[in-house]
């Protein structure tokens, strides 16, 4: 089918104006908490919209229950680094203080933090609240407001009908670039139109945590010895496990485990296209019938979990990657694997390439060092008052398997929110603003980029 994707009214219109702000959110995931919060706070009058009742997109709706990317991956430390601060500190300490977030846990060659989803949104919601950000729950974007290349604000549906928000800068923090995607702008699709798969993520409680973790061990990624009798159990007959590389995290509460472990094809075996809704819903039945398979194996095959029961799924499928837009400049594989530093560099990333297609994830991992993210691949090449964060930044299909976890999107989230405020008060063009000075204003603000 042929979609309309471009909606766009200018000037005349009759939709009532819901309002008429500085900077306006569109997602309240981890960089548009971030960048809401930090634009607010700079002494912006910002709206955030967000299509469900709470914030916290992939890391809550998608239950991708960690934040990785703050560590570093090595093979002579026994103890982690962090490298990551900034916005991505301020929210781990917070959730810290609230007894939502776990000590590191090992992850192959690095460590990864897993928090509570009830306690990711309350931080969120109260960093919003506090810092005077006005959120606009249960709203979804329809359109854009947009007079030659210039976006002026955006088109929301709500139970109570269509209004439109004027803005002087809009955020695409919606994951999907969305915006980028209803104003007709250029955008790419992972590796000619190939996406890393989708997931299904899960929690699981009634588990024994010390005997599970007497066998499991202290890596949160499966032995070869699980890998193996997944292949076993799949041959036999018995099961249906179409990923045998599989993760289990230990969480923040009592007898409770997350995991991550699916990998979602078609019915017929297909890719799946999440901005497709007919992929987008096979993904989530097919997701939670493969939940049950999984924690049929953990409960028949891994100690201390005899008595497992799952608590929840995502609410939606987890998405890794769909659209991410044409930038002014591109994150590209070359300068993750060389870790490539950057003066206009907005955020560092030391997450391995994490690629999830086929049975097992490909990982490549950057040992004892990091890459910078320059703030151009948050600009699009063609569009004023417009910025983008999140995984929808300007990335090659491989960087961007580094470049879209958490911690980096909040980091993406806290540079937009600056850009932001700098732009409206220098009235000045997004993208005639020096990457070098949201930089320095980042680490007056905690970022400590190096």
């Amino acid at each position: 089918m042929n979609w309309k994707r471009d909606v766009v009214i200018g000037k005349r219109h009759d939709l009532p104006v819901f309002a008429d702000v500085d900077v306006l959110v569109v997602g309240g995931g981890a960089a548009g908490v971030a960048a809401a919060e930090t634009a607010s706070r700079h002494g912006q009058n910002v709206i955030l919209i967000e299509k469900y009742g709470f914030c916290g997109g992939a890391a809550v709706a998608g239950l991708s229950g960690t934040i990785c990317g703050m560590y570093l991956s090595s093979d002579r430390m026994k103890q982690p680094e962090q490298v990551v601060f900034g916005f991505t500190e301020k929210f781990r300490s917070e959730m810290e203080r609230r007894g939502g977030i776990t000590p590191p846990l090992k992850y192959g060659k690095t460590w990864t933090v897993t928090h509570d989803p009830l306690v990711w949104r309350e931080v969120a919601e109260d960093f919003l609240l506090e810092s005077g950000v006005n959120i606009l729950y249960h709203t979804s974007l329809v359109g854009v407001l947009k007079e030659d290349e210039q976006i002026k604000g955006v088109i929301i549906n709500t139970k109570s009908g269509m209004a439109v928000i004027h803005a002087k800068v809009v955020i695409d923090a919606s994951g999907d670039a969305d915006v980028i995607y209803r104003a007709g702008f250029a955008f790419s699709m992972g590796d000619e139109g190939r996406i890393q798969n989708p997931t299904m993520i899960f929690r699981v409680g009634g588990v024994n945590v010390e005997t599970f973790l007497r066998y499991w061990g202290n890596d949160t990624i499966c032995s070869s010895e699980v890998t193996s009798l997944i292949h076993s159990l799949n041959k036999s007959g018995k099961y249906d496990l179409p990923r045998s590389k599989i993760w289990v995290f230990k969480t923040s509460r009592p007898g409770e485990l997350l995991v991550n472990a699916t990998r979602l094809l078609g019915q017929d075996k297909r890719e799946l296209n999440v901005i497709n809704p007919i992929d987008h819903t096979e993904a989530e039945y097919l997701g939670r019938r493969q939940v049950r398979e999984y924690a049929r194996f953990l409960k028949e095959h891994i100690r201390g979990c005899e008595n497992l029961f799952v608590n929840d799924t995502g609410v939606e499928v987890g998405i890794r990657q769909t659209r991410t837009v044409e930038g002014v400049e591109k994150l590209t594989n070359e300068d993750v694997l060389s870790k490539r530093k950057r003066e206009d560099g907005i955020a560092c990333s030391p997450w391995p390439i994490e690629l999830h297609a086929g049975e097992k994830p490909r990982v490549e991992w950057l040992l004892d060092d990091y890459y910078d993210v320059p703030f151009q691949t948050l600009i699009p090449e063609k569009g004023e008052n417009i910025i983008v964060a999140g995984r929808c930044l300007s990335a090659e299909h491989e960087a961007l398997a580094s470049a879209r976890v958490t911690a980096q999107c909040f980091a993406y989230g806290h540079a937009a929110g600056i850009a932001a405020s700098e732009s409206i008060k220098q009235k000045q063009s997004l993208r005639k603003i020096d990457g070098r000075e949201i930089r320095e204003l980042l680490n007056k603000d905690g970022a400590r980029l190096p």
